[in-house]
């Protein structure tokens, strides 16, 4: 009698999208006669290979593997870095381009028509044997799709979560695989490749923090829609870029770090935010304790801002994010709705002083005690947290409906909260920023934006110099040049 092997479907079934092991994935590979590199692998182990040389089949994809662990041979053959360390993304991307200028000079084109090399390369540290620092390493591949194409590269930062350093490793090799099989399998669609990283992992076992693309397939990509995509997928809770448009690790642009944070919607950017930005970084570096070449300033949105009409908008992203960048500023997408998670956050890379620069509403909207339910302390442990580091807040004054400019001295939060607002005030954590244009406190994104939809005229005047013109060049935030009216 003939079997029958077709699969049985019973009523209710749901389709479940089939993610192939880690022993597929490198078997796939491994089968792939095209398909031939290096892997070079420093800090856990040879992690990565070692699925590949486990799945079988091997030979066909493997040139080399090494580990250069002792700091001499790895010297020798990457360079020395400026500053010493080994794990960082100047050490990665030497380590790349090494291994590819290698299997480039060794295996001839004449002889390997049809071959599309890569190099796989990590470079990490995993947990102390005290086990005070989890540990973190730089993770990237470079690769063809074509023979006779050029290379594309993928870079990514890490921070491992558990405890153990055999878990560590074993969680780099499930990663690295991940990245290999999303490098060659994935890469038409970069969003979906991130999300394949985390194929057989959890997130409780690793943070992706950073993220980079480059090269011809990846010609379109912008990294700060993926850095977007970190956060909104779950993969870290912050991410940063710089004004290229590049993510950055903000561990190492943070730490030890005097830190101005300015949080906003910034759609579009005004004159009142970068007037509130030049005010209080001039009151922040004469503090004490503040050295102005040692000070960082982010803008920073959240998610929630991001999510404030549904769903996130991307395009309206890139826009705010363009006009940030225009006018030279880091940019951070975090996952903080409350005020206390991103001075904890800053607190992981540096106990120096912070400064947090905000207007009256937002000041008004931290003494409200809504926000704190879910946490044992409430709204005093929220303080403590936010208030215990080396912080202050500078305030931006607003004029309220009667034409009366509030500050930290008239402003009005709940009758609870005024004895506990005082303290703080008193204690010089909140100081106003007095030299203000009071013009700006009649500007509001929300009304710049509505003229720039609906053909108002003006709006230009309230922005910074330059922004209008960006706006209009590039259509953003939906301006039409024949119109000046979104479209409907």
């Amino acid at each position: 009698m003939e079997s029958n092997t077709k699969d049985i479907q019973i009523r209710g079934d749901k389709v479940i999208e089939h993610i192939p092991s880690i022993k597929d994935k490198a078997l796939r590979i491994n089968l792939n006669e095209s398909i031939y590199g290096t892997f070079a692998e420093i800090g856990a182990g040879q992690e990565t290979v070692r699925h590949f040389f486990r799945a079988g089949a091997s030979s066909g994809t493997i040139a080399k593997a090494m580990s250069a662990y002792d700091k001499d041979f790895s010297d020798a053959i990457y360079g020395i870095e400026e500053d010493g360390r080994y794990v960082t993304e100047s050490r990665l991307k030497k380590m790349l381009a090494h291994e590819t200028q290698l299997i480039e000079e060794r295996l001839k084109r004449d002889k390997h028509p049809n071959k599309i090399f890569f190099s796989y390369a990590n470079t990490v540290a995993t947990i102390d044997f005290a086990k005070q620092y989890k540990g973190h390493g730089w993770v990237g591949i470079k690769f063809q799709v074509e023979p006779d194409e050029e290379y594309n590269e993928i870079i990514l930062h890490i921070r491992f979560k558990e405890t153990d350093a055999k878990l560590q490793q074993e969680t780099l090799g499930t990663l690295g695989v991940n990245l290999i099989y999303g490098a060659f399998y994935k890469h038409n669609d970069p969003k979906r490749l991130l999300r394949y990283l985390y194929d057989h992992l959890d997130k409780d076992q690793l943070e992706i923090d950073t993220i980079n693309f480059s090269g011809p397939r990846f010609a379109d990509v912008d990294n700060r829609l993926m850095s977007l995509q970190l956060v909104k997928n779950g993969m870290t809770d912050a991410v940063m870029f710089g004004p290229d448009g590049n993510n950055i690790l903000p561990a190492a642009v943070l730490y030890k770090k005097n830190i101005l944070a300015l949080r906003g919607s910034f759609r579009p950017v005004t004159k009142v935010n970068m007037n509130m930005y030049k005010k209080s970084y001039n009151m922040f570096i004469e503090e004490n304790k503040v050295d102005e070449e040692n000070t960082f300033v982010v803008f920073e949105i959240t998610l929630s801002n991001l999510k404030a009409e549904g769903e996130i908008n991307e395009r309206d992203f890139l826009d705010r994010a363009e006009l940030l960048c225009s006018l030279g500023q880091t940019v951070m997408i975090s996952n903080f709705q409350e005020y206390f998670k991103v001075v904890e956050y800053f607190s992981n890379y540096t106990k120096a002083r912070m400064g947090l620069a905000m207007g009256v509403s937002n000041l008004v909207d931290i003494f409200d005690e809504k926000y704190y339910r879910h946490l044992s302390g409430g709204i005093l442990e929220a303080f403590g947290k936010l208030f215990y580091r080396d912080l202050k807040v500078y305030l931006y004054p607003m004029k309220d409906e009667d034409g009366v400019i509030i500050n930290s001295n008239n402003l009005k939060v709940h009758p609870r909260m005024k004895e506990l607002y005082k303290f703080f005030k008193f204690n010089g954590k909140v100081v106003d920023i007095t030299d203000f244009d009071e013009k700006n406190l009649e500007i509001f994104s929300r009304k710049v934006l509505k003229m720039i939809n609906t053909g108002g005229e003006g709006w230009e005047e309230m922005l910074p110099q330059g922004i209008a013109e960006i706006i209009k060049k590039d259509h953003l935030f939906g301006y039409q040049v024949e119109t000046n009216t979104i479209n409907q």
